[in-house]
């Protein structure tokens, strides 16, 4: 009986998808047909039917299950320790030096081989 429950629920969300994509290739294809439409209610329906397909696709049981990953991101997320604008500034300057340093190494170091291979070249 579980399993019936299970698959009714199974072919409910196969059907709710299928009714996620007809709508967003009805907006595609509604979109490129008609051109003689001005571009702001053209723009307008895209958006309306891809919110209702977000909605009809948030309540298939993937759907849920992203949403609630979408809640949790967010709540960990607050609880990130951002850096100030000073550690910002001077990570960046310690970077940009690093960067500024292993480039001259490098020059250095091509000018050096450069400077061998001429002289065995001749």
């Amino acid at each position: 009986m579980a399993s019936q429950a299970a698959k009714k629920g199974g072919t409910l969300d196969v059907f709710k998808w299928l009714v996620v994509s007809a709508l967003l290739v009805a907006a595609i294809v509604g979109n490129g047909q008609n051109p003689e439409v001005g571009l702001l209610y053209r723009a307008l329906g895209v958006v309306a039917l891809a919110l209702i397909a977000l909605g009809v696709a948030l309540t298939t049981e993937r759907g849920r299950k992203f949403n609630q990953y979408r809640k949790e991101a967010w709540t960990e997320l607050r609880k990130v320790i951002w850096p100030t604008r000073t550690e910002t500034t001077q990570t960046t300057l310690l970077v940009l030096a690093v960067v500024l340093l292993v480039a001259l190494i490098m020059f250095f170091f091509d000018m050096l081989i450069s400077f061998l291979i001429g002289l065995v070249v001749g």
